[in-house]
């Protein structure tokens, strides 16, 4: 049998049926028929996803002015500014800091639909001076539906087993179901109004500051090296085993001693 829809197509089942050769009869069959092609036909409906003919292109980079704001503030100032902007709408803030904040928020539509909602705004410096500050925001929803969890009771005994008794008990449980970025216009168009309320924007049709692209630059040359300087070198002194022949050339030409005159008693006595 071949698949029809989703279930196993019948029309091979019912084409062996015996069914009653006069008009009559055989218009409870052609009345099944029709009522099974019916509910093949709304089948995609309640089941999405059966299809398989769907296309989904996404809408990107159209727009540059949805999710983007130019402020004439600070960094700091502008993600305060987007913290109490969500603040003073009931957002529970998880994350703020001079770079971005987040905040979540969760309503209940319906008694079994539940949809969370977190805003992300992201601010980015333009510009030298920390005068001129971009802000980015994006919003992430989430869908909940409550499912039916059904719990049956168990016992252990020893030496007989487990054994299962008749008592059940049902539990509501959040499964989620769907997940989008919101591209609302006036959702983000709403949220920079509240925006403004805490921080100077820039004039509508000013371009965005370049931020400055860092050039370049030479490195300096080295220094040449100094003129390397030679230490004088010490003439080496006489040592001491040349001075006994300097004092041996010396008394060699001194002239030789007179004999002191004797007296005339040494003479006598001769």
């Amino acid at each position: 049998m071949r698949p029809c829809c989703g279930f196993f197509c019948l029309a091979p089942v019912i084409r062996f049926l015996p069914l009653p050769s006069t008009p009559l009869g055989r218009r409870p069959g052609l009345l099944a028929c029709a009522l099974l092609l019916a509910g093949c036909a709304r089948l995609p409906e309640a089941m999405p996803g059966l299809e398989r003919n769907l296309q989904f292109t996404p809408n990107d980079f159209d727009s540059t002015s949805m999710h983007t704001r130019h402020v004439l503030a600070s960094q700091a100032r502008t993600c305060e500014a987007a913290r109490r902007a969500l603040l003073s709408q009931g957002y529970l803030v998880n994350t703020a800091s001079a770079e971005m904040v987040a905040g979540r928020k969760y309503y209940q539509p319906q008694a079994d639909v539940h949809y969370e909602v977190e805003m992300r705004v992201v601010c980015a410096p333009e510009g030298q001076g920390d005068v001129r500050t971009s802000a980015f925001a994006s919003a992430l929803q989430d869908r909940y539906v409550i499912k039916k969890v059904n719990n049956s009771a168990s016992l252990g005994v020893g030496g007989i087993g487990s054994v299962s008794l008749p008592v059940s008990a049902t539990d509501d449980t959040l499964v989620k179901v769907g997940s989008e970025t919101i591209t609302d216009v006036q959702f983000y168009e709403r949220f920079f109004q509240l925006f403004e309320r805490y921080v100077p924007m820039a004039p509508a049709g000013t371009a965005s500051v370049q931020l400055p692209v860092p050039v370049a630059t030479a490195p300096a040359p080295a220094p040449a090296p100094a003129p390397a300087t030679t230490a004088a070198v010490p003439e080496p002194a006489a040592s001491a085993s040349q001075l006994p022949q300097q004092e041996r050339a010396a008394a060699a030409d001194a002239p030789a001693e007179q004999p002191a005159p004797q007296s005339i008693e040494q003479l006598m006595a001769q």
